[in-house]
């Protein structure tokens, strides 16, 4: 096995706690434009673009009048209501930190547009130490079709053999298998082990992949050594 040179990063839900507030922001904006939905149909959508969710929940394009009015209203909402309020998971910095120490390449994957991208990042704590981002301006299908890990992995300057992505959500796990990727899944965002079945390894958060991180895939040296309690489905 390949030693690990770059990891790829998801953002809500893996290094933010923000997965909720995504879906809260949909719910507020589907109802406004006349399409009632429930936080619970929401939910478990979240992880993938508009383009996904749009024509599931509202039967409507994403790029017609109608679609970009709805995620118009959600973007406005996301960030004036529910961005303010969130936070990194604890050990996100530290983990980041000791990443970037190591000479590890980190880059960023993520569904979420630009403009929400970057106060996302700056909640890390540690924004500087990602070499690269790439968002849904850069992918033409959001996940779980594999664009933006695609465009992610060029970043990286490295094959897909030496890279890892982290990742809280079926959709993230589904992207980068595409992509020919090793995957290291999280539950932080919501989702259980059954979801990660066939990953590497899965943490509780950053806080729990950072305590293991020398046992872990995204040490340089470990390949594809997964660490404790990282069995998925165990």
């Amino acid at each position: 096995m390949a030693h690990t040179r770059a990891v790829i990063f998801d953002v809500d839900g893996t290094l933010i706690d923000s997965n909720d507030a995504h879906a809260h922001a949909w719910v507020e904006a589907l109802i406004a434009c006349g399409h009632p939905v429930t936080f619970a149909q929401v939910r478990p959508l979240i992880g993938m673009g508009g383009d996904k969710i749009l024509p599931r929940l509202a039967g409507v394009e994403k790029e017609s009048a109608e679609g970009k009015a709805i995620d118009a209203r959600r973007s406005a909402l996301f960030s004036r209501t529910y961005l303010p309020k969130l936070h990194a998971f604890p050990g996100t910095r530290e983990l980041l930190l000791a990443l970037h120490g190591r000479g590890l390449r980190l880059v960023v994957a993520s569904s979420s547009k630009e403009d929400e991208l970057k106060p996302l990042l700056a909640l890390t704590g540690a924004p500087e130490v990602f070499a690269a981002r790439t968002s849904s301006k850069e992918a033409p299908e959001s996940k779980p079709d594999p664009d933006v890990v695609h465009a992610a992995l060029q970043r990286t300057g490295a094959p897909a053999a030496e890279v890892v992505m982290v990742g809280d959500t079926p959709y993230d796990f589904e992207a980068a298998r595409r992509a020919g990727l090793r995957f290291v899944g999280v539950r932080c965002g919501g989702w259980g082990d059954g979801t990660f079945a066939g990953a590497v390894a899965v943490y509780d958060g950053p806080a729990d992949l950072l305590a293991q991180l020398d046992r872990s895939p995204l040490a340089p040296e470990a390949g594809s050594t997964a660490g404790a309690g990282s069995a998925p489905g165990d």
